[in-house]
């Protein structure tokens, strides 16, 4: 076997791949043995019947597709390895026969995507916006409001009208042009004010209803809602409250603290303003990264393979299949729900795709181009970090990882060190400067 390697075009490698007469003999004998057994011919055993009689009755290139597959399968990837410091494949080929194709000239062609190549205009000495996230007293009591309400205990209200993060019983009948449309009435419907669950002025106009109270609330559905005939129409929804039940937030004592597992109130709400400050430190840092990659971007071109785009896309989907899931809800329901293929949905995420991989491509490049390494110790010191969040001795955490682990966790460092020095050798401007 001998091949030949040929850049083509849109960050692709044409790899041609000649075989001799008597590879292509042995392929085709070891595709006859492997498949033998699937083809009958009268007068003989099946699985018994020679390989001549066989190409005689089914024809001469009987097990040239299987012969063809199991010399790809066993030659392809050693190419690939043997190739590694020239290119890298990021997805499968598109295979061919080559031209005048015959047992005397064995050739197949492999069209392989390859990761491209990145041209960075600049990627020292420019300005860069810095974001930097604090922490104020009333972030701090905003989320201790918020984890009240959480834990807030549900009680029923007869003595006053309904208000802002209650939940009502209700029954409504939505009418449109006089008409009542689909999906528009229900009875004993569950429904917390201030959800945002129905159209806009709906839930404001159940807003100060007493029990037992039926009111007409008027609306105009929004210019983009999923039903056609009802974009932008106006409508009126006959509502009759039934149950009122609110919340009681329990009181910021020692007991509650308690609860949250500190041994005061100033324990606990030193516990929450750690807990946002570190929130508000990554959230720091996340934005300061994507807004240095950002600036760089502006000055760099790849010619992205379509196939690292899908990948991309494909990955966005599924987080978001995730985060449905979360919420009870499938993403084929989601899909089916607004008349959409997951293949047509995917093609949302294409522009935020081209995006992320482009900024990979310039984080991977910039790492080579300043010879940014790390080293063992580095690497130890992060699985010594990461070992201490779960508790975990670094030797006993070790065993317990993969080969990919250990490549990502030094990849993780790689990074790092990588966006410390890009804040080095740059100008960061603080964002609201910018």
């Amino acid at each position: 076997m001998k091949y030949e390697v040929k850049p083509a075009e849109k960050s692709t490698v044409k790899i041609t791949i000649t075989f001799t007469p008597e590879e292509w003999a042995e392929a085709n004998n070891k595709a006859y043995v492997q498949n033998r057994s699937k083809y009958a011919v009268n007068g003989f055993r099946k699985g018994k019947v020679p390989k001549h009689v066989l190409e005689m009755y089914y024809g001469k290139g009987l097990f040239y597709e299987d012969a063809l597959n199991l010399l790809y399968g066993e030659h392809y990837g050693k190419i690939l390895e043997a190739e590694k410091e020239h290119f890298t494949a990021v997805g499968e080929p598109s295979l061919s026969l080559g031209e005048d194709f015959s047992e005397e000239n064995i050739v197949l062609v492999a069209d392989v995507p390859v990761k491209p190549d990145v041209t960075i205009g600049s990627y020292k000495g420019i300005k860069i916006p810095k974001y930097e996230y604090t922490v104020t007293d009333a972030d701090v009591e905003k989320e201790i409001g918020s984890v009240r309400e959480r834990v807030a205990e549900s009680v029923e209200v007869t003595d006053r009208p309904a208000q802002t993060g209650d939940t009502v019983n209700i029954d409504f009948v939505g009418k449109a042009d006089g008409k009542e449309f689909e999906g528009g009435s229900a009875q004993g419907y569950d429904l917390t004010l201030g959800s945002h669950s129905f159209i806009p002025g709906f839930e404001e106009g159940v807003v100060g209803m007493a029990l037992q109270e039926t009111k007409e609330i008027p609306v105009t559905f929004p210019e983009d809602y999923q039903a056609e005939d009802l974009k932008g129409k106006p409508a009126v929804f006959t509502v009759t409250l039934h149950k009122i039940t609110g919340k009681v937030l329990p009181e910021l004592n020692e007991e509650f603290a308690k609860k949250m597992g500190s041994d005061s109130v100033e324990a606990y709400t030193a516990k929450v303003r750690e807990r946002l400050e570190k929130n508000a430190a990554s959230r720091s840092l996340n934005e300061t990264e994507n807004s240095i990659i950002s600036e760089i971007a502006k000055t760099a071109s790849a010619e992205i393979p379509q196939v690292m785009i899908d990948r991309q896309c494909e990955a966005s989907l599924q987080r978001m299949e995730y985060n449905l899931m979360y919420q009870g809800v499938k993403l084929d329901d989601y899909l089916n729900y607004i008349g959409s293929t997951r293949e047509e949905y995917k093609k949302n995420f294409e522009a935020e795709a081209k995006t992320a991989v482009l900024h990979q491509l310039i984080v991977e490049k910039i790492i080579e181009l300043e010879n940014i390494t790390a080293t063992q110790e580095e690497i130890d010191a992060k699985i010594a970090e990461q070992a201490a969040s779960v508790g975990k001795e670094p030797e006993e955490y070790k065993k317990g990882m993969d080969p990919r682990q250990f490549e990502y966790i030094e990849n993780d460092v790689k990074v790092t060190k990588l966006f410390e020095f890009l804040q080095a050798n740059n100008e960061m401007v603080p964002a609201e400067e910018k």
